[in-house]
């Protein structure tokens, strides 16, 4: 089986696509001065552009991990999350608090979707 890496940065890939799975990397917000329900709609945004790019979708999700570097902000990060979820195929998910890589994060995400058949590389 390939192995497609989409996005590539200097320390990690945005996505990497393996064995009919999309693995989601720790995605967070360009705005880092957003509140935190802005902050999650943006990488929101992020995360149906990279599986767009892998050749899936949101009604694909299989998990989702959340971490929010306050937990008073889970109310603020719930109103993106609800706008923006397929009600009808909601992934498993997980919520922590965290202290995140900079101070201005209030919200990092990361996942793991499946490919459709015919999209498997």
């Amino acid at each position: 089986m390939s192995i497609k890496r989409l996005q590539p940065e200097a320390r990690l890939t945005g996505a990497v696509v393996h064995n009919g799975l999309v693995h989601l990397a720790g995605q967070v917000a360009d705005d880092p001065d957003a509140d935190a329900e802005g902050q999650a709609a943006d990488i929101l945004r992020q995360v149906d552009a990279l599986l767009a790019e892998a050749g899936t979708d949101r009604s694909r999700l299989i998990s989702m991990q959340i971490f929010l570097a306050d937990m008073g902000d889970m109310a603020a990060m719930n109103r993106a999350w609800d706008a923006w979820l397929d009600t009808a195929n909601k992934p498993a998910r997980a919520t922590v608090e965290a202290r995140l890589a900079d101070p201005r994060w209030r919200v990092e995400m990361t996942g793991i979707a499946a490919l459709p058949p015919v999209a498997r590389t």
